[in-house]
């Protein structure tokens, strides 16, 4: 079957009522998990995750699979989405991508532009969205016809570089990053070996041999720890939102944001595709291109619109585009993607190469569900957007039970086991501390995820070669991805080392 026969069928998965269901549902808790200040995608995504177990529970597993990744990757693109109400409105981003938007979009806000901003903000997501869904219907397959020629050492070499870039651009030090990424390749080796059924580090507990739960450790540290950081830390409520008057923008500037859309929909997208980069980069990317080829780039941080519709743009671009080393590589490029990815293999479907040919379902109603995804964001964000800016206001001694009550229910559901509860309990003080102290969290849910399946390549890798190490440098491709990974880690330590010794020279 051709790309377009593929497509159709996928429309007909993402038009069944029960899916667009889903799909609204997920955008809808993904504008509201953007808005929300802290909560961010990553941690919607994981709270949701059960949320879709129980609900899906009665559908065949491939339906099921279709409609729970349907919602969880609405709530992924929604985010994104809804990140920009609070940048612009309150000068607080509501996730790490929206930071650069606060620059000029509050500054916009303050001079009663505040619905110009906020609508070009969801024009340029709209915009950057489409263009991702597109660029991931051309790539798709053949990216995925490429990946299946990738034998068990090429495999090995590209899961290390996924762990190597997400390491290496995940928080403010490198060496903490690493250790969090290890600290996930030890968890993944707790259980029954796959190959010689010994038990590993399970200290004799049976409830240990089936492994660590994803879940539980996903819902623990992004959610829970987002709760005891806000009880712990006791941030302050007041703050004092900016006034929505005209929500449509002029038709000048309309015309200065049209070149910074484009731009950013099309850097984003390939800033997303590198794996670690994510959409927090590519919005900076983005605002720093347009500011270096502005006739007046000294308008920036003062209210420009380019200011708002690059970055915004950017950081959607770069989510869509996330979604095609996932797809089609079977590798996660951030921390969400590779919740989603844990969310597929809960479902027994394989995210790579093989998705297409196995799960074509799953894999065409996704992209087919992104579409209509995009187009209910446009129609809610638009007309709704002073709704949305309601939701700053959600006094936190209702919100903070809530999600309380969604992570020990949905865990429970899916688990049924009360030593889940108690590590779901421990991952949220584990989640708080490892917040407080700059442990990013994200390279050990990918440890965890990417960790037995780099176990089991290396495994086939040496058992074809006949226990020769060699193997891995020797095949051009796995060589390859080697060299990059030593490189992503290495260049960021020596640049920055020689920064060190350029401010010593200054100074001396």
């Amino acid at each position: 079957m051709s790309t377009l026969e593929y497509l159709f069928q996928g429309f007909g998965t993402a038009l069944i009522w029960y899916n667009l269901i889903f799909a609204f549902v997920g955008v809808l808790i993904g504008t509201a998990v953007g808005v929300l200040p802290g909560i961010g995608p990553m941690s919607g995504v994981a709270l949701l995750i059960p949320v879709t177990a129980s609900i899906t529970g009665g559908l065949p597993p491939e339906q099921a699979a279709t409609s729970a990744i349907i919602l969880l990757a609405g709530v992924y693109y929604g985010a994104m989405y809804g990140g920009s109400t609070t940048s612009i409105l309150l000068n607080t981003p509501g996730e790490s991508s929206s930071v650069v938007t606060t620059l000029d979009g509050y500054q916009m806000a303050k001079k009663g532009r505040a619905g110009s901003a906020l609508s070009i903000a969801a024009i340029g997501s709209f915009v950057a969205g489409i263009v991702t869904i597109v660029a991931l219907i051309v790539l798709a397959k053949p990216l995925s016809n490429v990946a299946l020629k990738f034998g068990p050492a090429e495999y090995f070499s590209l899961m290390l570089l996924g762990l190597g870039a997400v390491s290496g651009l995940a928080g403010k030090s490198v060496t903490k990053a690493l250790i969090m990424t290890v600290c996930g390749l030890l968890l993944g080796t707790i259980g029954i070996d796959n190959v010689s059924g010994i038990a590993r580090f399970t200290f004799d507990v049976p409830w240990l041999y089936q492994g660590i739960e994803f879940l539980t450790i996903a819902v623990g540290l992004f959610a829970l720890g987002e709760v005891f950081k806000t009880i712990l830390e006791k941030e302050e409520e007041d703050m004092e939102i900016a006034r929505i008057n005209n929500l449509l923008p002029s038709k000048e500037e309309f015309k200065e944001s049209a070149g910074p859309i484009a731009r950013g929909s099309i850097l984003g997208f390939f800033v997303g595709i590198l794996p670690g980069a994510g959409a927090t980069l590519a919005s900076f990317f983005s605002y720093i291109l347009e500011k270096k080829i502005s006739k007046n780039p000294s308008k920036f941080g003062t209210g420009a619109i380019a200011g708002v519709a690059a970055p915004e743009s950017a950081n959607n671009a770069a989510s869509g585009g996330a979604m095609i080393p996932l797809l089609t590589l079977g590798i996660p490029g951030s921390g969400t993607t590779a919740i989603l990815m844990g969310a597929l293999m809960m479902y027994n479907v394989q995210p790579g190469p093989l998705l297409f040919e196995d799960h074509p379902q799953v894999a065409w109603g996704l992209i087919a569900s992104m579409f209509i995804g995009n187009i209910m964001l446009l129609i809610l964000n638009l007309p709704l957007v002073k709704v949305f800016a309601k939701i700053i206001q959600t006094p936190k001694k209702y919100l903070l039970p809530m999600i309380i009550a969604i992570s020990i229910f949905g865990v429970y559901a899916v688990q049924v086991s009360t030593n889940d509860l108690l590590l779901l309990l421990a991952c949220g003080i584990l989640g708080y501390f490892f917040s407080k102290h700059d442990y990013p969290i994200a390279p050990l849910v990918l440890g965890l995820v990417l960790g037995p399946m780099i176990e089991n390549n290396l495994r086939r890798a040496l058992t074809i070669s006949n226990g020769e190490y060699s193997v891995f440098v020797t095949r051009p491709i796995s060589l390859a991805f080697l060299l990059i990974t030593v490189l992503w880690l290495v260049v960021p330590f020596l640049m920055k080392k020689r920064g060190k010794e350029v401010v010593i020279n200054i100074e001396g």
